[in-house]
Order: C-alpha cells, then structure tokens, then sequence
C-alpha cells in the first residue's frame, strides 16, 4: 500500500470511528494527575477525560482521598462538546454499577438486607448503593389492606433505621426505578437465618431476645433470625399460672439455650436458670423451728405443698398436719389457703424444706389470727378512704364543669 493510500485509509477511519465515546458511555482509563482542578483520566483515546470539581465533590472525602495516580477507574461520559477533553464522572459510572449489580440480584432471586432511611405515604425508601430503592405499602409485612392512614403512618415511622430482608422486584434504569419487596423475601430470608443461627448455637449460650409471642405452656422468644421456646416451669422460680405474669410480648430478655434439635430445627431456652435460685441462699433467711407463712400450691395424697416464698416451696407431710391422723389432706388444708407453719427442716442440697402445722402452738395460732384480722381491718379501712376520696374528686369536677 502507498503512502498516498495509508493516509486516505487513515482519515477515513477517523471520520468513521466506531469507538468514538458517546454520552452515557461507560470508559475505563487510567488517573494521570489530580488536582484542585479536577482529575485527568487517560482512556486511551486521542481526547482524555476531565473529573470536573462539581462531579469530584460528589465523591465522598473517604473516596477522594482513595484515588490515585496510575490507578485504573471506570468513567461516566457526562459531555462530548469540548474538542480537547471529555468531560467524565466517577461517581455516575459508580451508580451505573449499581443498576447492573441491582439487575443481576432480580434475575437471581438473591436475597439482601437493606435499612429504612424514609417513608412516604406509599412505602419505605431504602438506599441501594447510591441508588435509592423503594418498598411500596403492599409488599411491607407491618401494613396491610385496610389499615387507617394515622396507623400507617405510625408503622412507617417504626421502620426508620430497620433492617429488612428484600428481593429485587423491579429495575428500570430509565425511569430511575429500583423496587424492593419484603413480603416476599421475608419467609426464606427466616429459614436461611435459622438454618445459620442453628449452625452457630451451642447448648449453654446465653443470648438476648425479645418475647415474640405467648402461649399457655411457655412464651416464644426471637434469638435474632430464629424463635425458640422457654417452657413455663424455666421462666421462673416460682409457680405460675400463665406467662403473662412475668413477661410480655415486646420484652428484651436474657436466655440460656437448653437444647438444640437441628433436625428437627427446635430451640429449647431458660429464662429461669440466669435469675438467682432462691435455695442458694435459703439458710439465710430461714433455719429449723422458724415460724413462716406458707400458701398452700398442690395436695398430694402425702400430704401438701405450700410456697413460703416465690421460687421456695416446702412438704407439709400428712403426719404434721394435725395432732389426730388424717385420711384425707382436703379435710385439713385447700389449695390458696394460707396458713402459719413451722419449719421443722432444711436441706438445701435437695432443695427440701419440711413444714408442720401440728407444730404451731394455739397461742401462736391466736397471736397471727389476731395480727392478721387487724391487717385486713386496715385493709378494708384504707380502701374505704381511698373509694370516699375519689366519690368527692368527682362531685368537685362535676360541679366545676358546671360553673
């Protein structure tokens, strides 16, 4: 080929070239020099890119200081006009990162967890690298159909500063539309993280939750992506009818795991067994011959229990419960009834306290009758004045309101 012919190949090419950048292009170059007036980025073409100051303060001060000479970056083609540069942006290529990545995350399904930092009446807005995505109403699992708009409203504000579990439901770079859902995210994201807490847990681990639910034999507790049951008799020392009594849904507590089954993916936990055990120190507060006051919980056909206090019960044997013998322990003491006992022996090891009530002497009898008779007299005579005061709080507002 003449010269005369490589030179007219040569300035057809550069009237036709198919690799002129374009606006929107994304370019990979290498940083030749930064300034205070912007950074230069060689992209091998005949014009180098310029990062103007206005798209270089757009990058955060941790991500300025990050860049340097001779180090690869991608750019955004932001403007073409200037015959001797290119005007380029880090931060829009950054972005455009993210509706690719956000694209792949839809078409795999994959599951990510992103924090509230808004809401407006529709939904929730959560950041997605430097996009911002969106959870409309419907796909958040604290709303649903038919709340009132004060109450959805109060729901929304709960969820500022939530992290949530969220599938990619819809990307449209165009229309700047990045959609998230928790709904449908939610219920693998629980297995997924009970399969990885069960994997984690060992028997023993003391853990913080919050009581989730209540049930009649125990109360569920959330350990941080799995529930886990504490049974009734391991929520505290003493006897309780219902959990409601020492707990309540929305309660932060401290549990020990008791039992793992990972087949079966159940969590045993105690409450009970990181509260202190009052027989550790029941010989302390009580020693032999000691007058105590003991409610009766249960009859067996041996005799009786009765608590003396909360997490301490005592065996009222059926030969201490009278001086005559006794067929049946209903004809002698019921269940609730409370009554004055002496104990007639401690052993703390065994957790075992004996209780008489043969042993308790009439004039002992008399003196706690008489103690408790004028108790319930101060009772009754405390409420008495307490019902008269409000009946003449509520004459004085009454006749207020009027005037």
């Amino acid at each position: 080929m003449s010269n005369e012919e490589s030179n007219l190949l040569e300035q057809f090419l550069e009237q036709h070239d198919y690799d002129q950048p374009r606006v929107g292009d994304i370019r990979k170059g290498i940083i030749v020099a930064i300034s205070s007036q912007g950074i230069i980025v060689d992209l091998g073409l005949k014009r180098d890119g310029v990062v103007p100051p206005s798209e270089l303060n757009k990058l955060s001060p941790e991500e300025r200081e990050a860049l340097k000479v001779n180090e690869e970056i991608p750019v955004y083609v932001v403007s073409t006009d200037e015959s001797d540069s290119l005007v380029v942006s880090i931060e829009k290529a950054q972005m455009n990162q993210d509706w690719i990545r956000a694209e792949e995350l839809m078409e795999s399904g994959e599951i990510i967890e992103g924090e509230v930092i808004g809401y407006n009446k529709g939904g929730a807005i959560v950041p997605f690298g430097r996009l911002r995505g969106f959870v409309p109403a419907s796909h958040l699992n604290d709303l649903t159909p038919g709340m009132s708009d004060r109450k959805r409203q109060q729901r929304l504000a709960k969820l500022r500063g939530q992290k949530l579990p969220l599938k990619i439901i819809e990307v449209d770079q165009r229309r700047k539309r990045l959609v998230f859902s928790q709904r449908s995210a939610q219920k693998e994201w629980e297995e997924k993280r009970k399969q990885e807490l069960l994997e984690t847990l060992k028997e023993g681990d003391v853990l913080k939750g919050r009581v989730s639910g209540l049930r009649d034999f125990g109360i569920f507790v959330d350990i941080g992506g799995a529930d886990g049951l504490v049974h009734i008799s391991e929520l505290a020392w003493h006897r309780i009818e219902h959990p409601r009594e020492v707990v309540k849904v929305g309660d932060e507590i401290e549990v020990k795991v008791l039992k793992l089954d990972k087949e079966e993916q159940r969590i045993s936990l105690s409450r009970k067994q990181l509260l202190p055990n009052p027989w550790d120190t029941v010989t302390e507060r009580y020693h032999v011959e000691q007058l105590v006051e003991g409610t009766i919980t249960r009859l067996v056909d041996y005799g009786a229990f009765a608590e003396i206090e909360p997490g301490i019960e005592g065996l009222l044997h059926v030969s201490q419960l009278s001086r005559s013998n006794v067929e049946n322990v209903s004809e002698v003491v019921q269940v609730g009834e409370t009554h004055l006992l002496r104990i007639v022996s401690i052993d703390p090891d065994r957790q075992r306290i004996g209780l008489s009530l043969k042993a308790v002497t009439p004039q002992e009898q008399i003196e706690w009758m008489a103690q408790h008779a004028a108790q319930q007299a101060e009772m009754v005579d405390a409420a008495a004045v307490a019902e008269a005061e409000a009946a003449v709080s509520a004459e004085t507002s009454a006749t207020t309101e009027e005037e």
